[in-house]
């Protein structure tokens, strides 16, 4: 994994190469089984992205036909990910070349094939800052950057504070209604496997009977990933913080990605011993979502918004 201070490798992008050259067994490009993914994850990570241990599971079920690959005799050199939430919005993520066959077209082949499944949907994506341009060749306009904090606990208080507790499942119509507010679409049944997987663990705060925010925090290969937090105030997104991270030790690793417009993000992540790792910019193809950044503390994650 990339380091704090260290920043990712970029990944190849759409136009960086040449038409494939089939080996022996000729390049193909279709949908990933479950089987070939693990590969994939183990390239993000080489690359920095510290994607949480349960991740791909939660993700999968979302669209199981929205995940690509790339392969030559027969084993995967490329992937895209094309994640259909709803009949109107999809999000792309898990661009990735094997380090050992970039340059040859093979991510541009498997993006031919994969973004189609996309259809008329408006498609988003966190792309890193190098491969902007071509995103911008596809369609893609850039709306704002998304930070990566990356760093050890410190400034926390002695014990979780008051306003924040877990969630349960009659938490989750009162959950989706609120995410409705700061994601694009409608994803209630993510949202469930979201919460509920191995490792996850959530917290809503209330005002009264008024959810003013939740948050979810997951194990990954560097220590532990928050995602999403969502939040009414800078209070409100303090108190979830320290609930979600009240089981960690002093100077134990963590993560998370904030929207740049949201100012005080950047305010609690250095707050709490995080700092600026990288950067992506987030693109859409098609409208831009009504649904802003301004109140998002945490995305859910990189590869999938």
């Amino acid at each position: 994994m990339t380091v704090p201070g260290q920043t990712p490798q970029p990944h190849t992008a759409a136009g960086s190469g040449p038409a494939p050259s089939p080996g022996p067994g000729g390049f193909t490009a279709g949908v990933a089984t479950a089987q070939e993914w693990p590969q994939i994850t183990s390239w993000a990570n080489h690359e920095g992205w510290d994607v949480g241990h349960h991740d791909f599971a939660v993700f999968h079920a979302t669209d199981p036909g929205g995940f690509f690959v790339g392969r030559l005799d027969g084993r995967p050199v490329a992937a895209l990910s094309v994640v259909n939430y709803s009949d109107d919005y999809a999000f792309m993520g898990n661009y990735l070349v094997d380090p050992a066959h970039r340059g040859k077209g093979y991510g541009l082949a498997t993006w031919e094939v994969a973004i189609p499944h996309a259809g008329s949907r408006v498609i988003g994506l966190d792309g890193m800052p190098v491969q902007e341009a071509n995103y911008k060749k596809f369609g893609f306009v850039s709306q704002y950057r998304t930070i990566r904090y990356t760093g050890r606990l410190t400034g926390r208080p002695a014990t979780a504070p008051p306003g924040a507790e877990p969630l349960t499942p009659r938490h989750l119509d009162a959950v989706a209604a609120y995410d409705r507010t700061y994601f694009p679409t409608p994803r209630r049944a993510f949202l469930e496997r979201w919460l509920t997987a191995p490792g996850h663990t959530a917290y809503a705060r209330f005002q009264g009977e008024r959810l003013t925010g939740y948050g979810v925090i997951r194990p990954s290969p560097g220590g532990h990933r928050i995602g999403p937090l969502y939040a009414d105030t800078p209070q409100d997104a303090e108190a979830l913080f320290d609930a979600l991270t009240a089981p960690l030790g002093p100077g134990a690793p963590l993560s998370l990605d904030a929207p740049e417009p949201q100012q005080a993000a950047a305010s609690l992540a250095v707050s709490r011993g995080l700092a600026h790792q990288f950067h992506t910019v987030r693109m859409y193809r098609g409208p831009a979502p009504a649904a802003g950044p301004e109140r998002a503390f945490a995305l859910t994650e990189l590869a999938m918004g």
